[in-house]
């Protein structure tokens, strides 16, 4: 018997295949597939359930002219051609939704999240929790995303979100085209992660 509760194809599919694409195909990336990455993406677990990840889709041409505008110069060309391009951003102001999202605990808000320093920090860690689930939602979805943090921070900031949000990546999203994939590279040893006190 396995030590792991996922099937061996689900493994390949989320992990040991999976791979961080540069290049897509120009097959379209449907907004039933993304409310689906969703749908799996809203179970990832944060501090008081603050889920401050929020997401802003790039699909007009004008608007990926912008964003790639923004990229670094190596990250622009693969922006540039992605069928469907999401920006992930740290919702500062996440404590708003707090008595609806933990309505067993609603004095949580100011509590614990009434200073902004706080908040964004908070956010900052949270919602890069989440965004590593939003990258296994894509690959559940048997499509490849390309996360990349090298661009314009206050750019994109200004450009598709306001001085409430934090971008934390750019993830150009679709079906891996010709020559996706670099060579991988190498992994640390469970030993040399893994110690036992």
């Amino acid at each position: 018997m396995s030590a792991l509760a996922l099937h061996p194809a689900a493994q390949d599919l989320l992990f040991r295949q999976a791979r961080t694409a540069n290049t897509f195909t120009a097959e379209p990336v449907t907004d039933e597939q993304v409310r689906a990455i969703y749908d799996l993406v809203k179970y990832a677990p944060t501090a008081y359930n603050q889920s401050p990840l929020r997401v802003v889709l790039v699909r007009s041409d004008a608007a990926r002219e912008r964003l790639a505008h923004l990229m670094d110069e190596g990250n622009r060309r693969k922006t540039a051609a992605a069928p469907l391009i999401a920006v992930l951003a740290a919702d500062n102001e996440f404590h708003e939704e707090l008595p609806a999202l933990l309505p067993h605990f609603p004095q949580a808000k100011d509590l614990f999240f009434a200073d902004r320093p706080v908040r964004e920090e908070s956010a900052l860690l949270n919602a890069a929790l989440q965004a590593a689930y939003f990258i296994l939602g894509v690959r559940a979805a048997g499509l490849a995303a390309g996360p990349m943090t090298g661009f314009d921070l206050p750019g994109v900031r200004k450009e598709f979100l306001d001085d409430d949000h934090t971008p934390l990546m750019v993830v150009n999203i679709g079906r891996p085209g010709a020559d996706a994939w670099f060579p991988r590279s190498p992994r640390l040893a469970y030993d040399e992660v893994v110690t036992t006190v």
